[in-house]
């Protein structure tokens, strides 16, 4: 398989340590039992055809694996990857020349599909569906259009915003997953992986400490490796065990339930800033100096997993827990809402 990345990397050492840490084959990949399953199957029986895989859909939230999974099914079809994103193609045409220089196939992977704009994904659908590419020649009365014949390549398109994707395009492709937050089991043997590559010497506490602070998402779990590693090549003897593992995450601001400083930000907004009432999703971004999609994103699902967090009709809410988890005491309206026990 070969690698071609359409968009610049801001540092080439981060992403080759990055690129390393990820599994190359379905085999390697921890986690999602079934949809590892499921995948095998499909990857299975179109190498028995002899055929390019139908176009694949993964949703999920950041860090679980989707690009993972789009470099594991070019590896496994031995095929070529070419990797963009939704937001890189404004135009039609800019898609148009990415289609007309793949090869038979070839593995197309969108990031963050849901961000195409309507124009580029109008252009998406014969391409996905009849492999044929219609492009308009001149303009006005004597514009015309032509069709061209592309080669049966697959698409893998990956959201952390399903609802986002039209109907016509999610409809288009063959398999559609979810990815899931990580369980921490899940969780230590990818930490136990990733410092063995590193080569860095870690304990089954230290990983277990590692594994229960990443909030489910293996590349949350290998940033907290890096960082406790050099944390334990300057303050310890470079051996990272269960309570070298504490003291580093401490100065890094990372708490036991994997709550870090925004995170903290978010519920300190909630339960003190506004009093317990309701939030609009606009006003907490502001209050906590972040955009409105991170905020959504990044932050709430995972605080809404740990029982912190509510959606309301009108608007955002800490739960008792939250006020529990900061050592507040929760308005009387919120005491019987979540049981921090």
């Amino acid at each position: 398989m070969r690698e071609e990345l359409l968009h610049p990397s801001a540092d080439p050492v981060e992403v080759a340590e990055e690129t390393s840490l990820r599994p190359r084959r379905l085999e390697e990949f921890v986690g999602q039992p079934r949809l590892t399953e499921h995948l095998e199957i499909v990857l299975q029986a179109a190498r028995q055809r002899g055929q390019a895989v139908d176009h694949l859909l993964f949703a999920g939230p950041p860090g679980t694996g989707k690009t993972s999974l789009a470099a594991i099914v070019a590896a496994e079809m031995d095929a070529h990857l070419r990797v963009t994103s939704g937001p890189a193609l404004e135009r039609a045409g800019d898609l148009a020349a990415i289609l007309t220089n793949l090869e038979d196939g070839d593995v197309l992977f969108v990031d963050e599909i849901h961000r195409l704009p309507r124009a580029v994904e109008e252009v998406l659908y014969p391409a996905m569906e009849d492999f044929q590419l219609d492009i308009v020649i001149g303009r006005g009365p004597s514009a015309r259009s032509i069709r061209l014949d592309l080669p049966r390549f697959t698409l893998v398109g990956a959201t952390t915003r399903a609802g986002l994707i039209t109907g016509p395009l999610r409809d288009r492709f063959g398999f559609v997953a979810r990815l899931e937050y990580y369980e921490p089991e899940d969780l230590h043997t990818i930490v136990t992986r990733a410092a063995r590559i590193l080569g860095v010497q870690i304990d089954s506490d230290g990983a277990g400490e590692l594994a229960r602070r990443a909030r489910g998402t293996p590349r949350i779990a290998n940033r907290l490796l890096k960082r406790v590693r050099d944390y334990a090549e300057v303050r310890a003897d470079g051996n990272v065990t269960g309570d070298i593992a504490r003291a580093a995450l401490e100065v890094f601001e990372v708490d036991e339930r994997g709550l870090d400083r925004t995170d903290r930000a978010v519920l300190h907004a909630l339960c003190v800033v506004f009093a317990g009432n309701p939030v609009g999703l606009g006003t907490l971004a502001v209050a906590v100096n972040e955009e409105p999609d991170t905020v959504e994103d990044v932050y709430e699902p995972f605080l809404m997993k740990q029982g912190l967090l509510q959606r309301t009709p009108r608007g955002r809410v800490a739960t008792a827990g939250a006020f529990a988890h900061l050592g507040l005491s929760p308005p009387a309206g919120l005491a019987n809402l979540f049981d921090p026990s």
